[in-house]
Formats: C-alpha cells, structure tokens, sequence
C-alpha cells in the first residue's frame, strides 16, 4: 500500500506521481486523471484506465432512493447479478476468475449495455436517471474491463476503504503545517495501512521495527523489516 502527497488536486499531480507507470489504474471518473489515459503521438497510453461499477450503481441507487424509478432498482438488480458472480469467485486464481467472467459477467453485461441504450434513448438528458444511465454507458469500456484480467477488480471499493481513515479525520489535524508534513503524514499512512493489510497490529509492528533498529539492525537489511517480510516472525512469537 502506498500513499503520495500532494498540495491540490490538479492534473499533474497525478501525472507526477505515475511517471514511468504502465499499466492498469483502478479509478473514479475524476478528470484530473483523463490525461493518463491519452495516447502520445504514435504511442499508445501507458495507462488504461478500469472504472469503478461501484460509482456507477451509486449514481443509479441515489435516483431509486429519491424516486423510486422501476427502471432504476431494474438496473440496480443486473449490477447486484455482476457482483454475486464476484462474491463466488473471490479468493480463485487468476484463470479461474478471468474464466468465470468471460463466461458469467460478460453476456450480463452486454445484456445490460442493450437494456441501458434502449432506456437512455428515452429519457431527456437532464434527468437525473438520464445522467446516472449516461455516467455508465459513457465510460463502458472502463466499467468493462476487468472481465479482461482476472487479477482485475469489479470496483476500487478497497482503496477507497484505506481512504476512509483519512477523510473522517482530516478535520482533527485540518493543517499539516507544510508540504514536507504532508509528505511524512502520506509514508506513516504507508507502513500502518501496509501492517494491516499484512494481518499486523501496527502499534506492535511499529514497536518491533524500533526495536530492532535501536539494537543495531544492519541498514543494508532493512527489506528483513518490511511487513510481509516480518509477519511470519511475529505471528510465531504471538
């Protein structure tokens, strides 16, 4: 896990921190990463982008909830159906999973994108179930793509899980007091949410790497200190 820092939102911020990055980017529709995305002359991007389905049924949940539109919980029913097949698969190798969405999630989908087409089409787009129909169908591709990679997620609901922390508290500590703060605060959210992601306490994690450090640990093995790296250790001392 690993968190950057930046003083605003803007485009070249992410830029910046995924220089020298190919590949895949699990990410909302925030249009400060659509550069990314884009190619450079005859290159193709470096980044494609995966769009989250969880955004998406938020769009369509908000309209149900306001308005109750059948046409809404019936789009909100084919979403539940994609990610009762991810619930079955969750945990499966990689072939496993690719294999069950090729052959589950994908006629779901193309089923649903025909269903959405034909509903859109009906509806002005200044309605909120218009927009909510459009936010998908605008960025299917994206929505679509982990049915091409098994190692692929449904949505970026765990990043924005390790985020939570953060945005709930961040009126507790409102300033960080200067950019170099910011920077410390970005790698201490690294190594405690790493720890935990590593099945770690991090107070007692923390407490071993100190403690190891004070008594001399070789700084050409401080690998030996990373948390996966240290976790067999520590669970056979538990």
């Amino acid at each position: 896990m690993l968190y950057r820092y930046s003083a605003d939102r803007k485009g070249e911020r992410p830029r910046s921190h995924l220089d020298g990055f190919s590949g895949y980017l699990h990410a909302d529709a925030f249009a400060g990463y659509s550069a990314l995305y884009r190619s450079k002359g005859q290159q193709p991007p470096r980044i494609t982008h995966v769009a989250c389905m969880a955004h998406a049924r938020r769009k369509l949940f908000e309209v149900f909830e306001t308005t109750k539109s059948p046409i809404a919980e019936q789009a909100l029913h084919q979403i539940q159906e994609l990610y009762a097949i991810e619930a079955g698969i969750n945990g499966k190798s990689i072939s496993q999973r690719l294999a069950a969405r090729q052959q589950q999630s994908k006629p779901l989908l193309d089923a649903f994108q025909t269903w959405a087409i034909a509903q859109r089409r009906r509806l002005s787009g200044t309605m909120p179930l218009g927009k909510a129909l459009q936010y998908s169908l605008s960025r299917w591709g994206a929505l679509t793509r982990y049915t091409e990679d098994g190692r692929l997620s449904i949505d970026n609901n765990l990043a924005e899980r390790l985020l939570r922390g953060i945005a709930v508290s961040r009126k507790n500590f409102l300033f960080l007091g200067s950019d170099r703060g910011g920077e410390r605060a970005a790698a201490i959210y690294t190594i405690i949410e790493t720890a935990k992601l590593n099945g770690l306490d991090p107070e007692a994690y923390l407490t071993t790497v100190l403690d190891r450090l004070a008594r001399g640990h070789l700084n050409t093995r401080l690998a030996d200190l990373l948390p996966w790296n240290l976790q067999p250790q520590m669970a056979a001392a538990a």
